[in-house]
């Protein structure tokens, strides 16, 4: 990361610490330092001091589920440090656990004080965003309580409630206050010749409402065996091609990262779930799109999370029309947030529905599953949400008033509610922006793939051959109506959408092969598309570009209007295998590779769209999320796409 963030992430918790090991509780940057749990930020200060100085990092912490480090006394060549600290420290299910050994370097016994300044300002992950917004608090209070072993910050506002507690094994001499609301643990201790001392600290943090028992392990590296053990689940039984050993890593670095993203989610019956989050550091909870597109790209290796994902889905989709959070019946949901902000109403983002593409995605991945594993007792269990999910696409979506799925900005959450969600990212080639209520080329893609499967799984689980054949004609007047209106002869390409006029948006956009993914376009149509994304105008040397270079809207560093997404390349290496364009699936399929080869094997959501031909190395985007479940399921997808090519 730009900023010299190391990121652990287990399950829904995940802490941002520093070279050495320290949080400072900054609020700007990319990515804001601290342990987060469901929203909130449950410590905001984390710092080791030695003889009342920070220490220097002699080895740093490096990229790792387990952080380590190595810390000496600042000083010169003249005098060797006094003594060396080993640091490790590890995340758990609300928990953060730190292992601390100082060895003395000395021939003779020794002093050495050392400190721990802890703080938790239980700030909301919305309030760090760098978009300058401030949220009133009225009446809310922070306290603090000494205890026997540690110290426990408080956290109340009304009925809301949080508490972050810090214990240690040895207990701390004592708890000083520092002026800020912070406190200061400490100990003294005295080491012989050469000997060593050790302290166990652990950090356990209680969001609002959770009422759970939990038990933090001792240790960083038992806490870290957990999370090893649950990673090995997932690679477990995947078959790794042995003729590309670079996609068989990124596969198996994705499957690693997919089992830390893992959050708790609620069944339609209450049953307790776990699905993946969209990823850290931001969006460490469940977004519809999201969970959709990485359950699909798994689907063949880890079907378990399409069998969570969709009861999930099913349980919080919208029964009624609201406003605020752009809820109609039969809606998907986009966002759903735990944080204070969302509880208070203050962000729209408690369960948020603006997404034109969550809802047919929902239905995509239904009809998939079912295919792929035979289970039709999901299928049987979600028939009156899969018939709501048609509905909303036929009644509110726009199919039957509009002839395609339709969005409207969103004044009090997002402009664009197609997967380019970012204000300007649905432009023309000049970057105008399109006006009026927006119908996106992608998501006509999504409701057609939709419909057809809908109708498969109507014809042969629910056994009603009238809803299917009724589903049949909606999508094949779905395609006609989509070539007649989107394809753009002067350019022999799709336009990126059709504005509130029916007017063409003619931006070059890789949302055409999305078109591919889905099978809208017709063979000769898809062909030509597929082909034309591999032109150096849009394809970069590591993927596919959103948007090709040359137009007046492209920018390399934009987040939706020039960089290059792995989960978009994913959908276009499986549209371009689909059309039989395997040539072209296998470039962009090894252009992800070496990416992914380049960062430990590990994609991240977004690159730049600067070219391997001036770009030896790929160049990261500033702001994106370090894991990502979509990226980290894109291997697994161009597995399927390719094989082991």
């Amino acid at each position: 990361m730009t900023d010299r963030h190391h990121l652990l992430v287990h399950g829904g918790t995940f802490a941002a610490v520093g070279d050495g090991g320290d949080i400072s509780g900054v609020r700007g940057g990319s990515s804001p330092d601290g342990l987060f749990v469901r929203d909130a930020r449950h410590l905001s200060r984390w710092q080791l001091t030695v003889d009342g100085a920070v220490p220097e990092a002699l080895t740093p912490v490096a990229d790792g589920d387990m952080a380590r480090c190595v810390l000496v006394p600042r000083g010169g060549r003249q005098e060797p440090p006094a003594h060396t600290l080993f640091r490790e420290q590890a995340v758990g299910d609300g928990s953060f656990v730190e292992s601390l050994k100082v060895t003395s370097n000395r021939p003779v016994p020794t002093t050495v004080r050392l400190a721990v300044t802890a703080d938790a300002d239980f700030t909301d992950q919305f309030e760090l965003r760098s978009d300058y917004r401030t949220y009133a608090k009225a009446g809310a209070t922070r306290s603090r309580q000494v205890l026997d072993d540690g110290v426990e910050f408080a956290y109340q506002r009304g009925e809301w409630r949080s508490c972050t507690t810090v214990t240690a094994e040895p207990a701390p001499d004592g708890v000083e206050e520092t002026g800020t609301g912070a406190r200061r643990l400490v100990w003294t201790l005295d080491l012989e010749p050469h000997g060593t001392a050790e302290l166990a600290l652990r950090v356990m943090a209680r969001p609002h409402g959770d009422k759970r028992a939990l038990r933090v392990p001792r240790s960083p590296s038992a806490l870290n065996e957990q999370l090893l053990a649950l990673e090995g689940e997932y690679v477990q039984g995947v078959s790794f091609p042995t003729g590309w050993p670079e996609l068989a890593a990124a596969c198996a670095r994705g499957l690693s990262d997919l089992a830390s993203l893992q959050v708790p989610a609620t069944g339609l019956d209450g049953e307790e779930l776990h699905v993946p989050a969209a990823g850290a550091p931001w969006f460490l909870t469940l977004l519809g799109r999201d969970a959709l597109l990485t359950s699909l790209f798994a689907l063949p290796y880890r079907p378990q999370l399409a069998a969570a994902t969709l009861p999930a889905l099913a349980a919080t989709q919208a029964t009624a029309v609201g406003p605020e959070s752009v809820s109609q019946p039969g809606k998907i949901v986009h966002e759903v947030r735990h944080g204070e902000l969302a509880h208070f109403g203050q962000v729209p983002y408690g369960r948020y529905y603006g997404s034109v593409d969550a809802t047919p995605l929902f239905l995509v991945l239904l009809g998939a599953y079912v295919e792929q594993t035979g289970d039709t007792a999901l299928a049987r269990r979600l028939e009156s949400n899969a018939r709501a999910a048609v509905g909303w696409m036929l009644d509110h979506g726009g199919l039957t008033s509009r002839g395609y799925l339709v969005y409207r900005a969103d004044q009090g959450g997002l402009a664009n509610q197609n997967w380019k969600d970012s204000p300007g990212a649905i432009c023309g080639a000049d970057g105008t922006r399109a006006s009026g209520p927006v119908m996106a080329a992608g998501a006509q893609g999504y409701a057609y793939d939709a419909l057809r499967r809908t109708a498969w799984v109507a014809r042969t689980v629910w056994e009603d051959e009238t809803y299917a054949a009724l589903l049949e004609q909606a999508a094949a007047d779905l395609r006609d109506r989509f070539q007649q209106d989107f394809w753009m002869r002067d350019h022999s390409f799709p336009a990126l959408a059709l504005d509130g006029e029916g007017r063409q948006v003619d931006a070059l956009a890789s949302d055409a092969g999305h078109l591919l993914w889905s099978g809208l376009l017709d063979k000769e149509y898809g062909e030509l598309v597929g082909r034309r994304l591999l032109e150096p105008d849009f394809f970069s040397g590591w993927g596919v570009r959103t948007l090709a270079s040359g137009q007046a809207a492209y920018h390399p560093l934009s987040y939706h209007r020039g960089s290059v997404w792995p989960h978009d390349n994913a959908l276009i290496t499986l549209g371009l295998s689909r059309y039989g364009l395997h040539d072209e699936a296998r470039t962009v399929a090894h252009a992800l590779v070496d990416a992914a080869t380049a960062a430990g094997h590990r994609l991240p959501e977004v690159l730049a769209g600067y070219g391997r031909d001036t770009h030896p190395e790929p160049v990261p985007y500033p702001h994106a999320c370090v894991r990502e479940s979509r990226s980290a399921a894109t291997p697994l997808a161009l597995l399927t796409a390719v094989g082991g090519a």
